[in-house]
């Protein structure tokens, strides 16, 4: 496909999107212990960090000192508006809990508008979102959502925010995997598919323009790495 954007799913909530000019933005980077245990990436222009637990912020995975945009500083959300090369990129205050970020403290979701689309990655989201927080994210074309429970929304209240925000694609992550090292205590991605049109990808790799993105919306399932 010429001309396309990628998003390459590392494992956990990590993704390396790649726009159609080849931009290209790392976000929440996992360490290696948690089964997921990727080489050192070159060429990142920018690295995206929803909040600083270490299971997301590995940014020495980016080789070569690309920009990193912390979503966190002094566990408040950052107000983050500005443009990599050919892709906006902005931050949507959240919290990482039901309890306003009481228990595990504050997450910034992103939305990056690259190729004409609008991509939102969710980090560890822990709650529905509030009416302001659709406003801010919307519209979406991708959505990169967690699905696992425990840490974050279940699969029932992931449902619910794909209903609020009414992407074209949905890219479940942050869910158990044969990968992902056995004492993590979320669930696996299935109760989140069920009822749901599936796409299964078959390999780590999505790719895709505005043009063919699906009418009806669908999940995409990838492989991680």
């Amino acid at each position: 496909m010429a001309s396309a954007t990628t998003l390459r799913w590392l494992g956990h909530s990590s993704l390396l999107l790649t726009t159609a000019s080849g931009t290209t933005i790392l976000m929440d980077p996992i360490p290696k212990g948690y089964g997921y245990e990727g080489e050192a990436l070159t060429g990142v222009d920018a690295v995206t960090t929803t909040h600083e637990h270490p299971d997301h912020v590995n940014v020495s995975l980016a080789a070569g000192g690309p920009l990193v945009l912390h979503g966190l500083s002094g566990g408040n959300v950052v107000s983050i508006d500005q443009s990599i090369k050919d892709v906006r990129v902005h931050s949507v205050a959240t919290a990482h809990d039901d309890v306003e970020g009481t228990k595990r403290g504050k997450n910034a979701a992103f939305v990056f508008e690259a190729d004409g689309m609008r991509i939102a990655h969710l980090g560890d989201l822990g709650h529905v979102l509030s009416p302001a927080q659709v406003s801010a994210i919307k519209p979406v074309d991708v959505l990169l959502i967690p699905v696992g429970g425990f840490y974050t929304i279940d699969p029932s209240q992931a449902t619910q925010v794909v209903e609020q925000l009414a992407p074209r694609v949905v890219i479940p992550i942050h869910y158990k995997t044969e990968r992902l090292r056995p004492d993590w205590p979320g669930g696996p991605v299935d109760d989140f598919l069920e009822g749901k049109k599936v796409q299964r990808a078959g390999g780590s790799i999505y790719t895709f323009t505005e043009e063919s993105l699906p009418q009806e919306r669908t999940v995409v399932l990838l492989n991680p790495e």
